[in-house]
């Protein structure tokens, strides 16, 4: 995470927007009389509304839960991948 003042991120768009693009970050622009936004990548957004969104159902917490804990006690395959031929 990265925090800039409005002034600068106002004369540096162009670079803000690059880098939270480039490091799949967001940046905090910091205002002194407003409150403060935030600035990151499209696939950024969707990839935290997504998360959002599956975490909103009880039994996908649950699962994904469940799933943690076996790869943390090393309960987990390896599989190869398939050819869709």
């Amino acid at each position: 995470m990265r925090v800039i003042n409005f002034s600068d991120a106002r004369n540096q768009l162009k670079q803000v927007i690059d880098q939270v693009v480039d490091d799949a970050d967001f940046t905090v622009i910091s205002r002194r009389d407003a409150q403060d936004a935030v600035v990151m990548s499209l696939d950024t957004f969707n990839s935290l509304m997504e998360t959002l969104h599956l975490m909103k159902s009880p039994a996908n917490a649950k699962h994904l839960e469940k799933s943690i804990t076996q790869y943390r006690k090393g309960q987990t395959k390896s599989k190869g991948l398939v050819d869709a031929e």
